[in-house]
């Protein structure tokens, strides 16, 4: 039976975990930000964080401490971040699916731009407009490199996945059939040195398989559950994936596979008591994952407090007895 309920399940598996304490955090202020994207600077030592309120790209020190590195309100939100593999610039998606506080009707569900910020200066580099690819609703929310220096970036309400090169010229790299979801579709996505993508669809649930080299050859990943709510990812190794899990689950997880990703089971979670709040995207800092909390749920709610206060987590992942990952 593939179902989103295995997903629950999982939250007691480990009953051991009330005497347990919550992962590591790293608490910060930074009023209205709301951030939704995160990516470590091992060189500075610090993270950068988008703002899906205010469009901001703050950086946030391993004490807690928040500054602002760019401040541009007509970016309106900013989502998934990337650093160049140069280790020079920040790559971010900037798009207004209704959440920034400088939301407007000529930009609404219709802006998708890609920018670079110089992480020496905090300025900005590059601009690149991506809504006047195709026609449609647009939603820039995460991107990756692959090993050539080429960019790929996920609109989630169009569906498609833009590619751009190394020379900062955009393309469609893959619209399938197979994408169709209503509301936010494809999300995360990971470059797998094999040669191709894997991206996530919050709506299905799903994870498709997509041709580096033929953006139209493209695989539903094979599960014996569904992942709702999926959002960022990471790739471990070349078996091994990590996926984030938000809007009511609220789980980090391990997938694997035997068979090059045309199939997964899932191998690993979180524990309940680490109390994960809308995970969004995820970052390696060495060999430890860090989650940026985003929050998301008191957006989604017009009567909710807005928190001043925000949390980096570490993620760590626990075994999945066999008998739940099958």
């Amino acid at each position: 039976m593939r179902s989103a309920i295995y997903i629950g399940l999982l939250s007691i598996i480990h009953f051991g975990c009330l005497s347990v304490r919550p992962t590591q955090r790293i608490t910060f202020t930074a009023p209205d930000a709301f951030p939704e994207g995160i990516a470590y600077d091992k060189a500075a030592d610090v993270y950068y964080v988008s703002s899906a309120r205010m469009g901001t790209i703050g950086k946030v020190t391993p004490s807690g401490v928040y500054t602002v590195l760019h401040s541009d309100t007509s970016l309106k939100s900013t989502y998934g971040m990337k650093i160049h593999p140069d280790g020079k610039r920040l790559f971010v998606c900037a798009s207004d699916a209704n959440y920034s506080k400088y939301t407007s009707p000529d930009t609404r569900n219709k802006m998708m731009r890609l920018i670079s910020i110089d992480l020496a200066t905090g300025n900005k580099v590059a601009d690149i407009n991506l809504a006047n690819l195709y026609e449609g609703k647009h939603f820039a929310n995460d991107l990756v490199f692959d090993d050539k220096g080429n960019l790929y970036l996920t609109d989630s309400y169009s569906n498609a996945i833009i590619k751009v090169d190394a020379a900062g010229r955009p393309s469609v790299f893959s619209k399938s059939p197979l994408f169709k979801s209503e509301g936010i579709g494809l999300n995360g996505l990971v470059y797998h040195p094999g040669g191709f993508l894997l991206v996530n669809s919050t709506g299905k649930g799903t994870l498709y398989k997509v041709d580096i080299n033929n953006g139209q050859n493209v695989q539903p990943v094979k599960s014996s559950m569904y992942f709702i709510g999926a959002d960022g990812m990471l790739l471990n190794d070349q078996n091994t994936l990590t996926i984030l899990v938000n809007g009511g689950n609220d789980k980090v997880m391990k997938l694997s596979t035997e068979d090059n990703w045309a199939s997964v089971k899932l191998s690993g979670t979180t524990l309940i008591v680490d109390r994960f709040t809308y995970p969004a995207t995820a970052t390696f800092k060495g060999d430890e994952i860090w989650v940026m909390n985003a929050n998301f749920h008191q957006l989604n709610d017009s009567t909710a407090f807005h928190t001043r206060n925000f949390a980096i987590q570490k993620a760590v992942i626990k075994p999945v007895p066999k008998k739940f990952s099958e």
